[in-house]
Formats: C-alpha cells, structure tokens, sequence
C-alpha cells in the first residue's frame, strides 16, 4: 500500500531501499527493491480506511466499505432523526398526487368542465371523479404487484428516481394546462387529464412500492414513518381545501397553488433521495442488507416470491383489510353524512371539511405516531382488532348518510352529530395506528434478506385494499338507496 511518502520518495530519489522496520506499510520481501512511480487511474485516497481508525460505531465512514466487511458493533445512530423525517417527506409524496387531483375538483367540474366555462353541456363534469377514481386505483394496483416480481426500472434507486421525474413532469403539464383556455375543446382536455392522471399513477404506483421497499430495510419504525407521511399529506391537503373556503379563491387560482405546492414537495423528495447515501446510518443498513441476502442466496439466486408472499400473508392481510374498511367509508359515505343539529359548534359550510376531511386525516396521522410510544397487539393477534372495524361500516351507514343525486330508503338510526363525529376520531386512529403496525411486521415476518420484497407485498397489499374499498363503497350507495328494513 503505497502512501504520499513512499511517492514523494520515488520522485526525488533520495530512497532506494525501504525496510519493513523503517517503514511499517510496506512487505518485507519487496523492502530491498527501489519504489517506482507508476501511474494510476484512480485518485490516490488519503483518508484512512475504516478498519484503521478507533472511532465510535456512529462516526464509521462506509462508503468504501463492502457488505461482507460490515462490522457487527453496535449501528451508528440516526442523529437528529433526518433520516426518519426523509421517509416521512416520502410518504407525503406518494399520496400527494392523488390528494391535489381531488382537492382541485372544483376546478375540473365547476370550471374547466364547466357549463359556464365551455358553454356546452356535458358528461365530463359530472362523471369527473368516478373517471379519476378508475384511472387512479387501477394502474397504481397493477403496477404495484408488477413491480413486486418484475422490477420494473432495474434497482430500487432507478425506479424512486425515474418514477420522480415522471411524476414531477405530469405536474408541471398539469399547471400549464390549467393556464391555457381550453373552453372550446372540453373533450380533448378531459381525456388528456385521464390520460395524464393514467401516467401519473403507473410512476406514483412504481414510487410508492419502491420506498416501501426501500424502508423495509431500516429499523421497525422507518416504515410507519412512510404511513405517517401518507397521512400528513391528507391533513395538508384538508386544511388547504379549509382554507380555499375560506378564503373563496378562483378555482384555476386555487388548482394552480394545489399542484404547484405538490411539485415542490415532490422536488423536495427528490433532493432528499440522494441526500441519503450521505449518512452513515442509512449506509450501514443498507450495506447490513446486502449482507444478509449474499450470506443466505448469494448474488445471482432469485428471489423466493412465494415463500415470502406465505410467511408475510397475515400482515397483508391485515394491512388489506385496515385500508378496505377506511376507504368503504373515507371520503365517500362521510363527506355524504349531513349535519343533524344546527346549532352544532362547527358551520354547514365546514360540517364536511371539517368532521370529514380534517378530523379523519389528524388523527390517522397520529395513530401512525402511537407505534412509538407502544406496540400492541403483537402480529400474532393484529387481525383481532383489524377485523373488528368492520363495524364501522354499519355505523357510518345508518348515520344521515345522504349521497348526491339518492333518495335515501334507509332509515337513519343514528342522527347525533357528537356520536358521528366521535366515531370519526376512532375511525382515524384505529386506521393510522392498525395500518402502521402491519406495514411495520410485514417485513419482520421474513428472513432479514427478504424483508425488501415483504414491504414492497405490503405496499401492494395497501394500494388493493384502497382500491378495493373504494369500489364497494359504491355499493353503500346502492345500499341506502334500496334497502328498507324499517
């Protein structure tokens, strides 16, 4: 191992000979032969290596260092817990998308699509959002089981990144076709809205799986930091429509600043990304994983999709039904539930905003934050609970649930709105905390090598119970408006 010494030695020829007791970092046996300079490609490396140097576990540097070198003391820290916050920007990124296309629904249908805008009327505007729904749900489960077994994009880093700049080039399109007048062609802005929404969700499908993936091989609460995000994205999306109301902007105004808000958190994940190789906490895990899955399969060996899918389908499961039972009911049926009493502390204008809307999206927010202060049950009786919010279905049901456009035939057993607005809290919560837990023992149920595949099946398993609970709350719908058991 040459050093700036022995270079400078061979320049000025002043040494010919070096011994090992003069000179400790060269072998014995060449010690007799005249160092030569020979040029190299790469730049010669000054620091000392990791091995070297007695310093604490959290000042290691890993860079240079390979997965089977990884020392096994105690893992350096994650200091002020950026890396934890960096998940947590990513959560808000991967439901962004869809919470902005929703928020600014009153531009699509009370004015791009408009009437008064177009002069014509038309389908588009009232069969917006169910088209939304479709072209948002659909390819984001595709993808996400795809991604699972094909990999789309190659290594987990490609796809975070060109998933990224996918999604941040359909926003910038977006603003600038909410700046240009489109009311004389209705038809071809709302197919080329479908279509964008279509690509937008195949890259946030990729995105979203990706960072699961990604998180699942960290410590156990990184991943609930991506649920968490998840749901401070609904709770920054609920006081911006609060907001809107009350500040009664134009709908293109208030689109404008919903999908410009959005492009900035998505640029702000994006730089985040590569911030992470740059601590030695993220480093050392990742390098800890790479280890693990070369100990047990090696490099080449693939991947044992359906082995991991059978050790992980209880947390799964858990994780499908949590998001089943909350997106049956959110946002469908409770931005449906009208106010009983008005006299109640909260104004019509806000009743669904507020109770709905902001309440849910807070308080999920702070169940995913419960799992730091406890965690039960254990992931042996998760399904208990899980399936026992079923019976927030019901309840919310025989609430004053009253869809657009339905002539309600079911009595409406439940007409407190204290009792309402209560079991939105526990709605929420439950929610929150439940779905954090499966996400974070979905990885944990299999081997250390395989917990990256096992939280990339949980974020699928999410995406399908969305989906899923999106399209049976239309039957809730049907339900109401046909069923009489008076």
């Amino acid at each position: 191992m040459r050093t700036k010494y022995d270079l400078d030695a061979s320049r000025e020829g002043d040494r010919s000979q070096l011994s090992s007791e003069s000179h400790p970092f060269v072998d014995p046996a060449s010690a007799p032969r005249p160092l030569v300079y020979t040029p190299r490609d790469e730049p010669v490396k000054l620091s000392p290596a990791w091995e070297a140097s007695n310093v604490p576990p959290e000042q290691l540097n890993f860079l240079d260092v390979t997965a089977e070198k990884l020392p096994d003391d105690e893992p350096p820290h994650d200091r002020c817990s950026l890396i934890y916050l960096v998940f947590v920007l990513h959560g808000i990124g991967t439901l962004m998308p869809w919470n902005m296309f929703i928020t600014a629904k009153d531009y699509f249908v009370n004015y791009k699509l408009s009437e008064a805008h177009t002069g014509v009327v038309s389908e588009y505007a009232t069969n917006f959002l169910p088209y939304v729904g479709f072209a948002s749900h659909i390819p984001s489960v595709l993808i996400n089981w795809i991604n699972v077994f094909a990999r789309m994009g190659g290594s987990l880093a490609r796809r975070i990144i060109w998933s990224l700049c996918v999604i941040t080039m359909v926003f910038i399109f977006t603003v600038i076709l909410a700046m240009v007048d489109s009311s004389r062609w209705p038809g071809p802005f709302f197919f080329t809205t479908i279509t964008s929404v279509v690509i937008l969700n195949v890259a946030n499908g990729i995105y979203q799986n990706s960072v699961y993936g990604l998180a699942a091989r960290l410590p156990f609460r990184y991943t609930g930091a991506v649920v968490l995000g998840s749901n401070i994205s609904g709770t920054v999306t609920a006081l911006i429509k609060i907001l809107s109301i009350a500040m009664a902007p134009n709908p293109r105004t208030a689109a404008i600043y919903y999908f410009i808000t959005a492009l900035f958190i998505l640029l702000a994940c994006f730089d985040t990304y590569f911030a992470l190789p740059l601590s030695r906490f993220y480093r050392y895990h990742k390098l800890k994983s790479l280890r693990a899955g070369s100990e047990a399969h090696g490099p080449s060996t693939a991947v044992p999709y359906w082995h991991i899918f059978k050790k992980a389908f209880p947390q799964l499961l858990n994780v499908f039904l949590v998001f089943f039972v909350t997106l049956s009911v959110f946002p469908t049926v409770l931005a449906d539930i009208n106010m009983v009493d008005e006299d109640f502390f909260v104004p019509k204008q806000y009743f669904a905003a507020v109770l709905c809307f902001f309440t849910f999206n807070f308080t999920a927010m702070l169940g995913n934050l419960m799992p730091n202060l406890f965690v039960m049950p254990t992931p042996r009786w998760l399904w208990l609970p899980v399936v026992l919010r079923f019976a927030f279905i019901p309840y919310f049901v025989l609430c004053n649930y009253l869809p657009v456009h339905v002539e309600r035939v079911t009595p409406v057993y439940i007409n407190n709105d204290w009792a309402y607005w209560g079991m939105v809290v526990l709605l929420g919560l439950s929610s929150g905390y439940f779905s954090s837990l499966g996400m974070m023992y979905c990885p944990r149920t299999v081997e250390p090598q395989f917990a990256s595949t096992a939280g990339m099946f949980g974020a699928a398993a999410l995406v399908t119970g969305v989906c899923s609970g999106v399209q049976f709350s239309l039957v809730l719908s049907w339900f109401v408006q046909n069923v009489n058991f008076a």
